[in-house]
This record gives C-alpha cells, structure tokens and sequence, in this order.
C-alpha cells in the first residue's frame, strides 16, 4: 500500500484527490496539510511515502517545504501537483529536488499512475512541463556581468544619471560610461533601457 500526504491549501481540492486516489486499491491517503509548514509537521509525523504538493499556498509555499521535507524525511518522494505550468515555478521545484511535476487537470488514471511511478523511484512530468523544461534546458545561459557592472546597472534603473552614478561609487563618470558600453556589448543592447530590461529577464538585478 502506497501511503500519501495531501497538501494543498483548498479543502474541496483535497477531498477530491482522497476520492480519486482512495479508489485505487493500493493507494490510501494518510493525512492533508493546508500548508506548506503544516506539511513539513505532517510529513514527519506521518512518514507517508508521497506527499502531493501544491505550489502556492499561504503559510508556506510549495518549494520551501519541498526542499524542508527531502531534508529532513529524505526517504520521502515529493510530487508537485498545481494548476501552474510556467518556467519560474517549474524550474524551482524540480530544483528544490520534487520527483514529479503535474497539473491538477490530470485525469485520475494518470495521477494514480504517476503516484506508483513516483514511489517506484521514477520522474514524473507533464507532457506541457517537460517540453517547458526542454526549452528551458536549450535557452542560451545568461551573460555573466561583473559585480560592478550589475552595481552601475542597478543604478541606472533607479533613474540615476552617469555622473550620479559616478559620485555615489566614487569613480569618474567616463569609468560608468565605459563600464556601461560594456554591459550593452554583453547584453547585446543599443541603450540603458534596454540593458536594464534584459538584465531582469536574465534575474541578473
């Protein structure tokens, strides 16, 4: 028998999965969790094999307590079951060491299946999730900008001039400008706009 852990911060959505997966004779739901703290708790005092885990929760959202849980209950496969499927939050749970990624619009067939999957020590992923994770993988890395340069750059977001930028880092306002050019060669930008909104995109300020 494949013992389970809900988590999930909606009541209706846990009583659904406990019906979908108590339906299958080797599957049985040993406890839920309306948090990610709350989890945590659940997870060690109950040692279930799986833990179903939601993303976006009050109280402790899903990779903290993913990462908190394979931690401390290291035997424990954790599964992330959400309604969201974009870069940021995939990256950070498959990342904070989740076995499993799917979406709650899964049929019950295939979450039963991907919870025995999951305890036999397998990945599981959504078929949207792994294309995303393919893309993600095939992305070019981002350009590496020196700890001075995201500095300057990081002001000039804030709406600072060269010269500003100069006086508050004590350098001359021609060591800004040259330290800018080269962050537009690196971002491959025209001007500081544009260098300041490819940095974010990058995560680089």
């Amino acid at each position: 028998m494949i013992r389970i852990l809900l988590v999930d911060d909606h009541p209706v959505v846990r009583h659904g999965l406990r019906g979908m997966l108590e339906a299958e004779p080797d599957l049985t739901v040993v406890g839920e969790a309306s948090s990610g703290a709350e989890g945590v708790e659940q997870t060690l005092a109950l040692r279930p094999e799986i833990v179903l885990m939601d993303l976006r929760m009050p109280g402790g959202d899903g990779v903290t307590a993913t990462e908190q849980i394979l931690a401390r209950a290291p035997g424990t496969r954790v599964m992330v079951l959400t309604t969201y499927d974009t870069d940021r939050d995939i990256l950070r749970a498959i990342e904070a060491g989740a076995c499993g990624y799917l979406l709650k619009d899964a049929a019950p067939a295939e979450l039963a299946d991907a919870v025995r999957a999951a305890a036999r020590g397998e990945t599981v992923l959504a078929p949207s999730v792994a294309s995303t994770l393919v893309r993600q993988v095939r992305r070019p890395a981002p350009p590496a900008l020196s700890a001075r340069e995201i500095e300057v750059l990081r002001l000039v977001g804030q709406g600072l001039t060269n010269a500003d930028i100069g006086r508050r880092l004590f350098i001359a306002e021609a060591t800004v400008k040259t330290h800018l050019l080269r962050v537009f060669n690196k971002l491959d930008v025209a001007d500081r706009t544009a260098a300041v909104t490819t940095a974010m995109q990058h995560n680089l300020l």
